[in-house]
């Protein structure tokens, strides 16, 4: 089919990208800057540059197009992931809170009949159970600012799912990590774990559940033609910070993490390092591989990193 993709250029693009050509689908990818648009082209796509938060812009693109289907991954996430900062998420928050909607009503009058959106499954209420479903409750109450960047996902899930002409699907990705990400050799978490400034809070309690970049966009290609509705997009087994974070550090040639107190993280950045440290939950991905008969290639956090850097080494 001809699918539409915002965001082509991201960390999740370069996989997405040619997986949806290699499926025989005619993609055209939105990006921001011209020299991108020309690396989508050699992947296969049709790159087209257009500002998401511009929404008339956005519109004729999609117009233009005329796709059947669309995949939104737009996001605009800092260099440096620092949780201390209180602006941490501001644009990203911006560009999913203006460009969806826009993206959304611009497929609604192409004619589209399905769209796909990116989510994230790091969203739910730390209460309960330790894995949760797509059904659980979500943390509507965070601390600011985290509580603004649920309620915006949260919103655009209910837009997306609920339209009635439109079949609508949300991807609850999982923390990434491959090339692009925080968590790649050159990315700013690496380089904090390295410096040993990322340290077990506490017992390492909080758990996390993640997706390496293949995975994530072999789940969104399948999410074109199988499901609708909600469906956390994670590997196979969330894991405690005790266990992922050791595990990362040696992946990457870094010392064991420190640990400090939960106590002493309490007092950073309004206790919301020591809340996601110790009581972050993580997602099972029973649903998605039931209706999008789905299988993440890295079962594991483990296995996606042996994978990475022995392939560096």
């Amino acid at each position: 089919m001809k699918v539409l993709v915002s965001g082509a250029s991201g960390a999740i693009g370069r996989f997405l990208i040619p997986q949806l050509v290699e499926a025989g689908h005619e993609v055209v990818g939105m990006t921001r800057r011209q020299d991108r648009a020309d690396a989508l082209s050699k992947l296969g796509a049709r790159g087209v540059v257009v500002d998401g938060l511009d929404r008339e812009a956005v519109r004729r693109v999609v117009l233009d197009a005329k796709p059947e289907a669309v995949i939104d991954e737009l996001t605009s996430l800092p260099r440096d992931y620092d949780l201390r900062d209180p602006h941490l998420y501001d644009a990203n928050d911006e560009i999913r809170a203006k460009g969806t909607p826009a993206l959304h009503d611009a497929a609604r009058e192409a004619g589209a009949r399905r769209f796909v959106m990116q989510s994230v499954a790091f969203l739910y209420a730390p209460e309960g159970d330790w894995v949760k479903t797509e059904d659980a409750r979500l943390w509507l109450d965070a601390p600011m600012p985290f509580r603004r960047s649920i309620g915006v996902l949260n919103d655009n899930e209910q837009r997306i799912t609920g339209d009635p002409d439109v079949e609508g699907v949300a991807l609850r990705y999982g923390f990434f990590y491959g090339p692009g990400t925080y968590y790649a050799s050159d990315g700013s978490i690496a380089a904090r774990v390295r410096k040993r400034q990322f340290p077990i809070v506490g017992k390492g309690t909080g758990m996390t559940s993640y997706v390496h970049l293949h995975d994530a966009a072999t789940a969104t290609v399948a999410a074109l033609e199988r499901g609708r509705g909600i469906y956390n997009i994670v590997d196979d087994e969330p894991a405690p910070a005790r266990e992922w974070l050791p595990a990362y550090a040696e992946a990457i040639g870094a010392r064991r993490p420190l640990r400090i107190p939960a106590w002493l993280a309490r007092m950073v950045a309004g206790g919301m390092i020591a809340r996601l440290a110790t009581d972050i939950r993580g997602a099972s991905n029973a649903r998605a591989k039931a209706e999008l008969g789905w299988r993440p290639a890295y079962p594991s956090v483990r296995d996606g990193l042996a994978h990475i850097f022995q392939r560096a080494a």
